[in-house]
């Protein structure tokens, strides 16, 4: 049987530099999943950008042919007239971008941009594409498909934007879909429901798969083949079962011994006699008006955050975990003082040990400017918080700048030690942020962070786009840092092998509510809560004999009034947070 996508001896090039994708042949198979594995520069991008032909004006495609079994019989990609690559490309061949936001137009409404491919390609009057559009956005996981209709890209959070590119890609059924990093924006959850999503249209369908992704764990539970690639070359390739089980190459190797997964065992740190906060949230409450589509409509309320009391001991590491929508960044933005909680909450920030601590949101100018100095915050995206336009140098010197701290040869010097501090070259400050790849914006945003010489932190999803080399990297910097500089962290993650790793207490919030709370070895061996138990049966790991529960999954994630009745909640009646045993707590009707 003919392959539905063949490459042959694929050769791409930028410009007059030497190949980025250097020989690579692989086959497709109708119905089956591929995976592209490999890290960030590797030439898996590239290789599906020439498969729908939409590589940059300056690359090219030097040697090599791409051949698909199309509905109207087999053609040759690589050579087809732009017209007819426009009837494939969205209808029989469709992909899912890893950056919605510069994926989806900002100017247009969400259910219109998914609507569209139905419109161009099966001529689908706007009443029939809406349909099927809302039944995609269900089917994706999007609580309120009209609301997500309506919406610009701007109101949805990072994982409500991917799901909004797997519903585009998806709802045309195309024959072969390219996932590039489809779940790498999503929280555990929604990435193993997105997963078994993928899988039932693939049945339903008889749809193939390109997996583009640096994640095991998921090409684990969902690839029968596996393509590894390095430095444009292709490593390994083979079938799904013995390649992960026994690889071969010595960087497939690596990348495997590189996964994170849930540790079996977990470091005990021995918590002091006298407990010394340097962050304390009491009662935290933020509540968002949100207006009608129509002028009368009414007005709804919006719950955030909710009564949530958190306490973080100096020189420790308290992690938030949940979905996108749990209210975790509003939380930290709030500890931040970027967001005023609403009336009755109080957030204390202690700035030397046992002291009198400071009411964030009654600071005078004076004390505002002195927290601003010791509490910074290291952002999920480094490309967006750093500026296009300002070199490094600039970047990293500009916090000394404002605040008015040493003179200019002082900042640079300054400068030029912490970025040999977070594992960059001095020489580098010249460059500006497009010149480094992820994992180093990821350093640069890091050494910013740190340059105030900060004693609480604060990880917005410091991790969740990097390489799982890159990753693990990140992660002995930022333990490293913390403990030679007696930080303090309040890292907000969805990935809880990334949390069992880092944290010393761990907080699991679902819709605005802290549902469960303990340290790490705790709340992994002994979770009580249902949410909490979705949210490990749904951490993929790299052994195809393991894959996820999505039974137990869909259990926890579901709606709060399908859970067992000794831990229901509802907008009328929610339990109160009960000590199980000490330092482990669990909302749940006594």
């Amino acid at each position: 049987m003919p392959p539905l996508l063949s490459i042959e001896n694929l050769s791409i090039g930028f410009g007059r530099g030497d190949n980025v994708v250097e020989d690579v042949s692989f086959d497709v198979q109708k119905g089956e999943t591929l995976a592209l594995v490999g890290e960030s520069g590797s030439g898996k991008t590239v290789t599906c950008r020439a498969v729908l032909r939409i590589l940059p004006r300056i690359a090219k495609i030097r040697s090599g042919r791409i051949t698909f079994a199309g509905r109207e019989g087999p053609v040759e990609l690589s050579s087809i007239r732009e017209r007819q690559m426009r009837e494939i490309r969205g209808n029989e061949i469709s992909m899912i971008f890893q950056e919605p936001m510069r994926s989806l137009s900002p100017l247009h409404r969400i259910g219109n941009q998914v609507g569209e491919v139905l419109r161009l390609h099966r001529g689908a009057a706007r009443g029939d594409a809406k349909t099927q559009v809302l039944e995609t956005f269900e089917r994706v996981g999007f609580p309120d498909p009209e609301r997500a209709f309506r919406a610009y890209p701007f109101e949805m959070s990072g994982g409500m934007r991917q799901r909004a590119m797997i519903a585009m890609a998806m709802v045309a059924k195309p024959d072969l879909l390219i996932a590039d990093e489809p779940t790498t924006a999503l929280d555990v959850t929604t990435q193993a429901q997105v997963l078994g999503l993928m899988k039932d249209l693939q049945r339903e369908t008889g749809m193939a798969m390109i997996l583009v992704t640096h994640d095991l764990g998921v090409v684990a539970n969902m690839a029968e083949q596996v393509v590894v690639m390095h430095k444009g070359r292709v490593m390994e390739s083979g079938s799904a079962a013995p390649l992960l089980s026994d690889p071969a190459h010595p960087y497939t190797k690596a990348l495997i011994n590189a996964a994170p997964s849930l540790p079996e065992d977990f470091a005990v740190k021995e918590r002091p006699a006298r407990q010394d906060f340097i962050l304390e949230m009491k009662e935290v409450s933020k509540t968002y008006l949100i207006r009608g589509h129509k002028a009368w409509q009414e007005q709804a309320l919006v719950h955030a955050c909710r009564g949530v009391d958190l306490a973080l001991p100096r020189g420790r590491t308290l992690a938030i975990v949940g979905e996108s929508g749990s209210g975790k960044t509003t939380a930290a933005r709030i500890a931040l003082g970027a967001d005023a909680p609403d009336p009755g909450s109080e957030v204390l920030f202690r700035p030397e040990p046992h002291t009198e601590p400071i009411t964030v949101h009654d600071m005078t100018r004076e004390e505002r400017i002195a927290f601003q100095k010791q509490a910074q915050m290291v952002f999920q995206d480094p490309y967006s918080s750093l500026s296009p336009r300002m070199r490094i140098a600039d970047a990293l010197t500009e916090p000394l700048d404002i605040h008015g701290i040493g003179s200019k040869s002082e900042r640079r010097d300054r400068a030029e030690a912490m970025l040999k501090q977070v594992g960059l070259n001095g020489d580098m400050l010249m460059r500006y942020p497009h010149a480094f790849s992820g994992g180093q914006r990821q350093r640069l945003s890091i050494a910013r962070a740190l340059m105030l010489d900060p004693s609480l932190l604060v990880c917005d999803e410091p991790t969740s786009a990097l390489d799982v080399s890159v990753q693990e990297q990140i992660l002995t910097l930022l333990e490293d840092i913390r403990d030679r500089m007696n930080l303090s962290y309040l890292f907000i993650s969805h990935d809880l092998a990334v949390v069992a790793r880092i944290a010393d207490d761990v907080a699991v919030m679902r819709q605005g509510l802290v549902v469960e709370q303990a340290p790490p070895d705790v709340l992994f061996h002994n979770p009580r809560h249902p949410y909490t138990k979705a949210l490990i049966a749904a951490q993929p790991t790299p052994d195809i004999n393991h894959p996820i529960d999505l039974d137990l999954v869909a259990k926890g994630a579901g709606s709060p009034e399908s859970w067992p009745e000794a831990f229901r909640f509802s907008s009328a009646v929610i339990p109160s947070l009960t000590v199980m045993e000490p330092g482990h707590k669990v909302r749940c009707h006594v």
